[in-house]
Order: C-alpha cells, then sequence, then structure tokens
C-alpha cells in the first residue's frame, strides 16, 4: 500500500483547488468587503451569514459556530472525508498527480489522468444507463419501478437506469467516446471472456453507486429477466475507483441528512433506500453487497460527527459517534438473526444504536406500497434500542410461563446485559431484565449479570437463539452488521499534528479577549492586517518585542508569524500573489490550539475596500500598537525612575531617563508620521 502524500503535492493541492470554486459548490457566497465573501454556514443552521471565505489566503471561518481551514479541511467537513481522499478528490478536480512518500508510487489507480478517465467513463455509462431506461426493450424495468411506486421522477432522483440485453452495447458506446479497452476493464464496466471483452450489466435495472463527493464510481444492477442465470443483484466488482466497503448507497443524497439530524437508518437494499428518503427518511443508505464494516462507520462517523462523551455510538476503538445508527432488518427470524450478529460482532456499537423493525416482515420498500410514506415514518419513529430488542429477542425463545423458562431464560439474557460496555446503563437494564422476566427478586437477576461478566468475552456474546456463542459462520452479506471495528488512529501523528489519515479532531481553543477591550481589539486587527495584507504592512511590525502583545493568545500568533519568517517572508511571497502559503506557514508554526485563531483572524473582513484606504488603513493598525508597546514602555521606564535613588546612582539614573526620553522622542516621530 502506498504512503503519505508527499508534502509538496499537498500544497500544490492547496494553491490550485480554488476555494471560492469548491465552497460555493455548497454555499452561494456574496461580495463582503475587500477580498471576503460570505454565505449561510452549511455546518450550522442560522439565518443571517456569519461564514465568510478570503480567496487570496484559501481559507474559511464561520464566526457563529467557529468552524475554520482551508480547501481540504473544508472537503472533509462537508463531504465526510478523510484527509487523504479529500486531497485526492481535489488533485483529481484540478489535474494534479499525487506522489507517495513510500517508494513514491502513485496508488493503484492513480496512474496521471486515470481516476479521472474512470470517472468520466462512469458518467456516461450512467447517462446512457439512464437514457435506455425510456427505450422499449426497458418496458420491464419500468413495471418493475411502477409495481413498487416509483415514477419517472423517482427514478430521475435516483440517477436509475437500463442497461440493454444485448452483449456490447454499452461498450460500443464507450469506445465510440474515446475510451480504450484498458480503461473499460478498469473501470467494471465490462467483463472479460474466451471472445474479449462484453457488458457486465446486461437486461437489467441500474443504480448508480456514488462517493459522498456525487462521483459515480460503480452501479448496482437488478435482475428482470428469467432467462438471465446471474444473480439477483449484481454489483460492479473491486476496481481502482469501488470498494465496497467503502461506499454506501444513497450516501451523496443523504449527507446533509445526516449532518443536520445526526442521525443515518441502515437498510438493505436500493429500492429500500428510495422508499425511505421518498418517505422523508433522508439520511438512509445501504451497504452494497456486504456487511455494515469498520470502514462504513468511519463514514458515518465523519458525517454525523464525533462526539467524546458517552451518549454517542460507542465504536470498537472507543471513539464515539454523536448521533444515532438505526438498522432496519425483517421482522422475520432472518432479520432477528442479523440483529443479533450486529450486537454480538464485539459490540462495536452501544448506546445510541437502535432497530427498527416491521412486525409483519415488510421492507421499507413494502411498507410505503402497503401503507404509505407515514407507516415509513412511523418505523424509524418506533425503533428500538439494539439492547433492548436483543434481550427480548433472546427471552422470546424461551417459555417465560413456567420457572424453568424463567431460570432458562435468565440464564440466556444475563451474558448479554454483562456485555453492555456503558457501566451507567448496565444496572438499568439488570432492572429492566427482572421485570420482562417478571422476577421480582433483583438481587438474584444482579447476581446472574455480575456473574456472567466474570466469564471470558467470548462466552458474553449471544448466538442466533440468544443463549452463550458459538463459532459463527460467514454472516449474510446482504445485512448489515454493526461491526465498525475503528482501530486505526484518526487524524493525529505522534506529535499530536494532524496527519493525513482522517479528519483532524478539533483542539481547545485559546481564549481571546473581549472584543470590548480597546488594547485586545488593537492587538487583533494588527494581526488580521498582517496576515491578510503582509505587503501594506509597515516595517516596524518586525521590530516588535515578544512582549508586544498582552493577550495570551495574540502573543501566541504572534510567535508563530515570528517564527515563519515576520514580513521578511510574508512580503515576497504575497508579492508574488501567493499569500495562501504565507498562511500556511503560520499555522505550520502555530500551536495546535492557536491554529484554529490563525484561520479566523487570516479570514475576518477589513473594513476598507478600496486600495489606498487599505493601505492607510493597515498603516494605521500597525503604527497604533507600536504605539501602544511605546507607551507601555515609557509607562515602566517611569516606574523605575521614580523607585530609583538619583542620589545614589546618578550614572544609572541619566541613563534611564536618557533612555525615556528617547522612547517619548521616538512615540512622538510615530504619531507625526502616522
Amino acid at each position: 500500500m502506498a504512503g503519505r502524500i508527499r508534502r509538496e503535492d499537498v500544497e500544490a493541492v492547496r494553491e490550485r483547488a480554488r476555494i471560492e470554486e469548491i465552497v460555493g459548490a455548497h454555499v452561494t457566497l456574496k461580495p463582503a468587503g475587500v477580498g471576503s465573501l460570505k454565505g449561510l454556514c452549511p455546518f450550522h443552521d442560522e439565518r443571517s451569514p456569519s461564514f465568510h471565505v478570503r480567496p487570496q489566503v484559501g481559507r474559511y471561518h464561520c464566526f457563529g459556530c467557529g468552524e475554520g481551514g482551508d480547501v481540504i479541511s473544508f472537503v472533509q467537513q462537508v463531504d465526510g472525508l478523510g484527509f487523504t481522499e479529500a486531497v485526492e478528490y481535489l488533485a483529481s478536480r484540478v489535474g494534479i498527480q499525487l506522489r507517495y512518500e513510500e517508494g513514491g508510487a502513485p496508488r493503484p489507480g492513480d496512474e496521471p489522468g486515470k481516476r479521472r478517465r474512470l470517472i468520466e467513463a462512469h458518467a456516461v455509462a450512467e447517462t446512457y444507463f439512464r437514457e435506455q431506461l425510456a427505450s422499449p426493450g426497458a418496458a420491464a424495468g419500468r413495471t418493475f419501478l411502477a409495481e413498487r411506486g416509483f415514477d419517472r421522477s423517482a427514478a430521475e432522483h435516483f440517477g436509475v437506469g437500463f442497461a440493454p440485453q444485448g452483449w456490447d452495447s454499452l461498450l460500443r458506446h464507450l469506445r465510440g467516446r474515446g475510451f480504450t479497452e484498458a480503461e473499460l476493464t478498469a473501470s467494471g464496466l465490462v467483463s472479460q471472456g474466451q471472445r474479449g471483452i462484453y457488458d457486465r450489466f446486461r437486461g437489467r435495472l441500474v443504480w448508480p453507486i456514488r462517493e459522498v463527493t456525487g462521483e459515480t464510481v460503480g452501479f448496482g444492477a437488478r435482475r428482470l429477466f428469467e432467462e438471465d442465470q446471474g444473480p439477483k443483484y449484481l454489483n460492479t466488482p473491486e476496481t481502482p475507483l469501488y470498494r465496497k466497503s467503502h461506499v454506501l448507497y444513497g450516501l451523496d443524497l443523504a449527507k446533509r441528512d445526516m449532518q443536520r439530524d445526526k442521525r443515518v437508518v441502515v437498510v438493505e437494499g436500493y429500492t429500500d433506500v428510495m422508499a425511505m428518503q421518498l418517505s422523508g427518511i433522508g439520511s438512509a443508505v445501504a451497504t452494497c453487497g456486504t456487511a455494515f464494516g469498520s470502514d462504513h462507520a468511519r463514514i458515518v462517523r465523519r458525517l454525523v460527527g464525533d462526539s467524546g462523551g458517552s451518549g454517542g455510538v460507542q465504536l470498537a476503538s472507543g471513539t464515539s459517534v454523536g448521533g444515532e445508527i438505526i438498522f432496519t432488518f425483517d421482522g422475520d427470524a432472518a432479520g432477528q438473526k442479523a440483529a443479533l450478529r450486529a450486537f454480538g460482532e464485539d459490540q462495536s456499537f452501544s448506546a445510541q444504536t437502535f432497530v427498527a423493525v416491521e412486525p409483519s416482515g415488510m421492507d421499507p420498500c413494502e411498507l410505503r406500497q402497503a401503507k404509505g410514506p407515514d407507516a415509513v415514518r412511523a418505523l424509524v419513529a418506533g425503533r428500538q434500542p439494539l439492547y433492548e430488542f436483543v434481550i427480548r429477542s433472546t427471552l422470546a425463545t424461551y417459555d417465560l410461563a413456567t420457572a424453568e423458562g424463567r431460570v432458562g431464560a435468565l440464564r440466556a439474557a444475563a451474558p448479554v446485559v454483562a456485555g453492555i460496555r456503558d457501566a451507567a446503563l448496565r444496572p438499568e437494564y439488570t432492572r429492566l431484565l427482572a421485570g420482562w422476566l417478571g422476577i421480582e427478586d433483583q438481587d438474584s437477576v444482579r447476581r446472574a449479570v455480575t456473574d456472567a461478566s466474570r466469564a471470558p468475552a467470548q462466552a458474553r456474546r449471544p448466538d442466533d437463539r440468544g443463549g452463550q456463542s458459538r463459532q459463527q459462520g460467514r454472516p449474510d452479506e446482504r445485512r448489515p452488521q454493526g461491526r465498525p471495528d475503528d482501530r486505526r488512529p484518526q487524524g493525529r501523528s505522534d506529535d499530536g499534528r494532524p496527519t493525513n489519515d482522517g479528519q483532524p479532531e478539533r483542539p481547545a481553543r485559546m481564549p481571546v479577549p473581549d472584543r470590548r477591550d480597546p488594547v485586545g481589539q488593537t492587538e487583533r486587527t494588527a494581526l488580521e492586517v498582517v496576515l491578510q495584507a503582509p505587503h501594506l504592512v509597515p516595517t516596524e511590525f518586525d521590530e516588535l518585542a515578544a512582549d508586544a502583545f498582552s493577550a495570551p493568545a495574540y502573543r501566541a500568533v504572534h510567535e508563530a508569524i515570528r517564527a515563519a519568517g515576520g514580513l521578511a517572508v510574508a512580503q515576497p511571497l504575497t508579492a508574488a500573489g501567493d499569500a495562501t502559503a504565507w498562511v500556511g506557514a503560520v499555522i505550520e508554526e502555530a500551536a495546535m490550539a492557536v491554529a484554529p485563531l490563525v484561520t479566523e483572524l487570516a479570514v475576518a473582513p477589513l473594513p476598507e475596500d478600496r486600495p489606498a484606504a487599505l493601505a492607510d488603513y493597515v498603516r494605521g493598525v500597525v503604527l497604533r500598537l507600536v504605539e501602544l508597546g511605546f507607551t507601555r514602555h515609557i509607562a515602566e521606564l517611569r516606574g523605575a525612575l521614580q523607585r530609583m535613588d538619583a542620589t545614589a546612582d546618578p550614572a544609572a539614573y541619566s541613563a534611564a531617563f536618557a533612555e525615556l526620553v528617547a522612547v517619548e522622542g521616538r512615540r512622538r516621530m510615530l504619531r507625526e508620521s502616522a
């Protein structure tokens, strides 16, 4: 596997990917002063725009919720991608070939332009399939959709298409668009036979499977004709673009609702996603021919948000998802087994994982047809905590009307309760278990749970029947399995800085002075102009001592500016039109808790929008700060003179007095020049 992306390539992506274009695809931006744009924040609900973008420095910041960063972190945040994925996505947009540190070779599928060509092939194929749905040969497909309550607009919304029955219909179409045999083979859109390549999907309804960014990377296809001897559902094979463990069908449409509602509903099929979303459950997604696993959980976590508290979805790694994950299972025995396995697989989820089961056994698509959208919404609203579902399913296999049945049920359910990781929930479920069993002696139930907790972890896992676990075979791949075993460290290197392996965690921010503090406001505005317009900043700024800033947060930013080289570095960079590199250099030198403040200062709107007025404003702001330093120094010198005895050490007193006169003279000259 290739290593980390080379640093110079990451910087090239930052420079080439225009932040106003990337953000503008998600947010309507309007001018907001000199070199600044603003709009409604995509990360929190607001009526008045507080989200600012400054293209010259390549940064954004929301003054409402505090989110901020560069073009890469924006893609990470808005599309739920890891650092590497975000860089790769942006690189493909701007035509940069990435290199990786281990050997410097591109990762599989990342040869120059190859990923973009494969994306283009899928886009052409999707358009072709969608057009074919209206053809005479697709009558069976249109009937299939209509019988399930999906009209033409629904098919268009979800991109549903039809693959003709011929062996090379798509192949000829793609060849006509200039795609080579090697590209088509790598795309997974064709299969290899003894006589050459041929269409993989033939005579089937097809659904586009998209990444969170909206790019189509594969397809799922449903059999329509009896003569088709293939599987009922056929997906794109593993390719450089498509990895079934890394995609969720409907995610591109669901991500906004997932971020807003902090909830994801995992269903079992493409039509179930359609039924859910058309019924108002916009956060519904489905796995594509595989179980719900650790990589899926990583995607979900990035979209619904991380939470360090105990109220989130607890993963095997100890991290938490700050939202709900709701699995829908059929109400039959197979669905109950799937739910039990979701619990038994290392108990990857905990307090905020739910199960929604339709008692009559209907899936969401069937439920929408039979009872309408309200019934689908009611199914999700009536979700049951996974713990409760597993325990009650375990008890249902025993006759609780008999003493023997209650004792057997207690022995089977106690290990389930003992396996609950959340120590605060375990006593509550112990009490509930006693009630469900009808056992008045809660102490005996508590002892059973305590005894079970001392057993090995493997013995505490429930099997399909509800007793202690046996070695399980491979689960039904079509059913979601709650196993997000996310043990890979996310977003941190050994020194605590963000890595390109995952999303950086939000560090604790240093407190800043109240905006009503005139000294603090002067220090803040001085830093704003140094970060945004260093070419206009007078050289006196570089003469400021380390203690020129009284507020610790602003002093830390000043230290980072000094460490990055100050005006000697900033002015040549900005003169060459590379303000992005200047701000990036300061952030590189800043501590983790200071970096967000640097972004905020670099994006803050400046009050002047005319070049001449801006130059005067910048000079005035910096000189006021320099004057504050002189004033502070003068006060210190006067205090020292008052404490000195002129008769005891005349020379020292004279030197101190001369220094006071000199500093006062410099302050007077500064005022006159200003």
